[in-house]
């Protein structure tokens, strides 16, 4: 007797050259399971590779984005939770690594894992109702998929010791006005602000979204590795024929086309 297969915890939706991925376990409130974890990680590899796709949009179904991990499929076995947190790895790289940005749309809330994933993301819409929180310690864990990285990146030590040590769940605007979120908009609006951002992203030059990702992914460099970043990305680009077209349009009071390859 063969096994059913389950259904896909992640669909997919294309939109030109901007990939949607939703989270789709509305019933757990998109809590991820080990099995849902490899299978968005997958998802974002191959929307990463996808040649003809420039930036991502990662959005949960039902109103709410992630709950976090699904506490109900949490195996306490020292060989389950070394490879558990081997997927965590796997999974905040995906994002953090990505060649092409990714964006969260963030209705509901975020938790835990949500907290995470949409942490490590380059651009956070989130709804005016939206609450995130840093729900580890509740459940007598410490952070993890990357969050004590991102969230540090985001809104600095202090503010990331106060929301990992207390847990206390945030409003969107407050985590706006921390660095947390970085677009509030109206209830049911996530996914079009996050797409519409994604959209102008996929229409940048392709190489300078890759070097200024990729210079910002350090934010405790110190000036001379900065100064030294800058200087190796530039050069090359303004050999490019993206800066070429840029000079253009800006002599002929145009928008740009940038259609330059994406960086590998």
């Amino acid at each position: 007797m063969t096994r059913e297969k389950p259904d896909p915890a992640v669909r997919r939706a294309r939109l030109g050259r901007t990939m949607i991925l939703m989270l789709d376990r509305a019933a757990k409130r998109n809590a991820l399971d080990d099995d849902a974890r490899r299978e968005l990680a997958a998802e974002l590899r191959a929307a990463g590779a996808d040649t003809g796709i420039r930036a991502i949009v990662l959005v949960g179904s039902g109103q709410f984005f992630c709950a976090g991990g699904d506490v109900a499929a949490m195996s306490t076995e020292p060989d389950a939770l070394r490879a558990r947190m081997a997927i965590l790895a796997e999974l905040v790289r995906a994002i953090v690594d990505s060649p092409v940005p990714v964006v969260a749309a963030v209705e509901g809330g975020a938790s835990g894992l949500g907290l995470s994933l949409a942490a490590a993301c380059d651009h956070v819409v989130a709804a005016e109702n939206a609450s995130l929180t840093a729900s580890f310690g509740r459940l007598g864990l410490v952070g993890d998929t990357g969050l004590f990285w991102s969230l540090v990146g985001r809104v600095g030590p202090a503010r990331a010791r106060r929301l990992l040590l207390f847990g206390d769940s945030i409003g969107a605007r407050e985590a706006a006005s921390i660095g947390l979120v970085d677009e509030v908009t109206r209830v049911g609006t996530t996914l079009e602000v996050a797409t519409a951002r994604a959209t102008r992203l996929a229409e940048a030059s392709p190489a300078v979204v890759t070097a200024t990702r990729r210079i910002l992914r350090n934010p405790w460099q110190d000036l001379d590795s900065v100064l030294a970043a800058e200087t190796d990305t530039q050069i090359p680009l303004l050999a490019s024929s993206d800066f070429a077209e840029g000079r253009r349009a800006f002599f002929e009071r145009r928008a740009p086309v940038f259609v330059g390859d994406r960086p590998n």
